[in-house]
């Protein structure tokens, strides 16, 4: 009987090579992608969730309902050294809140459904996601403030005649800039939380608790200039003072420290999201 022999080893086929001096060249056209890419993703986001009809809706509803009830109510007297829009400011104390939820929801909300890694996936490069939706929410938030802040205007200059002579556009565009900050500065601390209970909570703390808080530092002797300085530069007073409630001063000073602590708040956003995992 013959002894079997072991199986002959089976060599690999041999890795094909194209032909020399020749390139592969795919059939699919490959585009560079770039930040107007991420931008169209961004717009088709916001654009299509409800969320986002839903906290701007809202948000019309109290600025310009709000302020057609309280223009009504005034008499032309009331707007002979001040401008048309001041009825919106109402509205606009509680509808910043609701830029303030939109602001969180645009980051974190991908986060809370995972989504986030298909983002990622399908744009490496981090960096340039977080600031296509920083554009394209202020871009939104402000757009949205400017029409709300301007019917107000517009509808309280034909009700009480046009008879003011204060300029009232300034007090569009600052009044429009300050509350999209806000939303904006949500929007990073949203990035940096990753959890929008969270953000939120925190977001109206910061809001709230400068309004509230000096009320109790005046009680102390010591305490009285912080509570001087949170008096001053709380969004309601910084509100007012853009829409010429307060005439102590225009606005400029709260409106330049908002900006300031929203650019701080990016770069913490860019820097945390270079260093974390998804």
């Amino acid at each position: 009987m013959s002894t079997p022999q072991p199986p002959m080893p089976q060599q690999a086929a041999p890795e094909w090579q194209a032909p020399h001096g020749s390139s592969y060249t795919s059939p699919i056209p490959v585009t560079p992608t770039h930040l107007g890419h991420a931008l169209a993703s961004e717009w088709t986001k916001i654009k299509s969730v409800r969320s986002t009809m839903w906290t701007l809706g809202v948000f019309l509803l109290l600025v310009v309902g709000i302020g057609f009830l309280v223009a009504i109510q005034t008499t032309d007297e009331d707007f002979g050294d001040v401008p048309y829009t001041i009825p919106a400011f109402f509205g606009l104390i509680l509808g910043q809140i609701c830029l303030i939820t939109l602001g969180v929801l645009v980051v974190s909300s991908e986060y809370g459904t995972g989504m986030i890694r298909t983002t990622f996936t399908a744009s490496p490069q981090r960096h340039r996601v977080l600031t296509a939706k920083l554009i394209i929410f202020f871009v939104v938030a402000f757009v949205v403030s400017a029409f709300a802040i301007g019917i107000v205007g517009l509808f309280t200059s034909g009700v009480h005649g046009g008879s003011s002579e204060v300029s009232w556009g300034g007090t569009v565009v600052m009044g429009s800039l300050y509350v999209s900050l806000l939303g904006t500065l949500a929007l990073a601390v949203g990035s940096m939380l990753r959890h929008s209970a969270g953000a939120i909570t925190a977001m109206l703390g910061l809001v709230l608790v400068p309004a509230i808080m000096p009320a109790f530092l005046f009680m102390s002797e010591s305490l009285r200039t912080i509570g001087d300085k949170m008096l001053e530069y709380n969004a309601p007073n910084a509100l007012a003072k853009i829409f010429h409630l307060d005439n102590d001063g225009t606005g400029g000073p709260q409106l330049g420290l908002l900006a300031a602590l929203t650019a701080a708040a990016i770069a913490g956003a860019f820097a945390l999201l270079e260093r974390r995992d998804v």
